[in-house]
């Protein structure tokens, strides 16, 4: 029987780039603060909007774009990012009244959303402060981007016990995996188990928190009615991503099925869609170097390949095994 549907793979690794670029020093050759550690800084830094903190209008945006700007010269990986990549270390910013001074605070929490400790900036004359002059942001966030700097360095000291080994790339790859979103039914719960286990059959390290983690995984899915047909079309992306923020590649399945197939029970689509999409997220980490070489040997080619597609069943209450498609 001819598969009903194709799934589509998508290999962008190491094509796609993170938001926002890193200055060289992340690449090998730190500096400043960095010089601190046993080595620098693997991760990124997501400052959201504050959306406020006393600023009127958009000036809480372009304070926030100003301490990026900050952050990056001094050699901290830093980005303005509402929506953080798993991996990313978070920075919030506060800010508070003192008589007729505003006092900026910065909030440092790691990829979990534990805290890892906070800085407050010089006071401000509030009027200053409120009516948001750029000038005013930028010399506060010059102001705080040392402050911000040091901290980062003591919650990464503290983590790593200042010991190279910690960060040395030994064994298989740690990738976290978050559940997946947007699926309907039992298909978030399905998906996220069925790819954990097909990632740890691939070799790697699952784990369902961020702590340790080099790579991390995220799945999105999205369903889009086709009434003219009366079928669904599933769009499952899988993102994957470095501690440094770097969007490493994706792995973009696209399927097609009778209306309310998916709506209770994903049973063995999970399975086929997560095996499929597992070898994807394994050769995404392979170019990214997340295997240790081994001597004499080739880099494994599992998983499908672009062009490859996968026949899933019309049934939902009678899967058969997953079969290749021609």
């Amino acid at each position: 029987m001819p598969p009903l549907l194709r799934l589509a793979v998508l290999f962008l690794a190491v094509l796609l780039p993170a938001c926002g670029d890193l200055p060289q020093p992340f690449r090998g050759n730190p500096g400043g603060q960095a010089g601190a550690l046993a080595a620098p800084p693997a991760y990124r830094l997501a400052i959201p909007d504050p959306g406020g903190a006393l600023l009127a209008g958009g000036a809480s945006l372009a304070f926030a774009e100003a301490l990026s700007t900050a952050l990056l010269t001094a050699e901290v990986p830093a980005a303005v990012e509402n929506t953080p990549l798993p991996l990313d270390w978070r920075l919030a910013i506060e800010a508070r009244l003192q008589g007729s001074s505003v006092v900026p605070r910065y909030l440092l929490s790691d990829p979990d959303g534990r805290p890892q400790g906070e800085v407050n900036g010089t006071s401000i004359p509030a009027r200053d402060w409120s009516e948001g002059n750029p000038e005013v942001l930028r010399r506060a966030a010059r102001d705080a981007a040392p402050r911000i700097a040091d901290l980062l360095v003591r919650a990464e000291a503290a983590s790593k016990g200042m010991d190279p080994a910690a960060l040395a790339v030994t064994g298989p790859p740690r990738i976290y995996v978050p559940a997946v979103r947007g699926a309907p039914g039992d298909g978030n719960q399905a998906l996220t188990a069925r790819l954990r286990e097909a990632l740890g059959q691939n070799g790697m390290v699952v784990q369902e928190v961020a702590e340790g983690a080099r790579f991390a995984v995220t799945g999105h899915v999205n369903v889009v009615p086709q009434p003219q047909t009366r079928t669904q079309r599933v769009e499952l992306l899988w993102t994957v991503s470095r501690q440094d923020g770097e969007d490493l590649g994706r792995v973009l399945q696209l399927n097609e099925v009778p209306q309310g197939v998916l709506e209770r029970f994903w049973g063995d689509v999970a399975f086929a869609a997560a095996t499929e999409a597992a070898g994807g997220v394994r050769t995404v980490v392979s170019n990214a170097g997340g295997f240790p070489a081994q001597p004499g040997t080739a880099p494994r080619g599992q998983g499908p390949q672009p062009g490859q597609g996968l026949a899933m069943p019309r049934d939902a209450n009678a899967l058969p095994v997953p079969q290749r498609a021609e």
